[in-house]
């Protein structure tokens, strides 16, 4: 069976794990995911993902990260563009989220971008996810 919106898939699997405390969760691989799940480890909301191959299908394991006290490091994942209604941005447009400490996650046609690094490479793209 095909998945309408494999992205929000993902987001909604990191988001449940979170609140559950999990230390890991595992989402069916794809090169898009990949490219989202190493942005947001490199920004430090994951502690780390790999790509596990089993009985010839891959999936993507996401290792959450935690504060001290056991609490998310990741509070709030929200999905801005879905495939009902795309939402799409100017590199002069992309605006800052929570005064910095968030970020917009956008599909570039430089990749898969941070919004820091999509206004200093000055493109533009598809507002993905907002990750506070």
């Amino acid at each position: 069976m095909s998945m309408t919106d494999p992205i929000a898939d993902l987001l909604t699997r990191i988001r449940n794990a979170n609140g559950a405390r999990k230390e890991q969760v595992d989402v069916p691989w794809s090169r898009q995911k990949e490219a989202i799940v190493r942005v947001v480890v490199e920004e430090g909301f994951l502690q780390s993902f790999s790509v596990v191959e089993e009985n010839e299908k891959r999936t993507l394991r996401v290792v959450l990260r935690y504060d001290q006290n056991h609490r998310p490091v990741m509070k709030v994942v929200k999905r801005i563009s879905r495939p009902s209604l795309r939402v799409y941005v100017g590199a002069k447009e992309i605006e800052p989220i929570r005064g910095g400490l968030g970020i917009h996650v956008l599909s570039t046609p430089s990749g898969v971008l941070v919004d820091r690094e999509a206004r200093k490479r000055n493109v533009g793209g598809e507002l993905l996810c907002s990750i506070w």
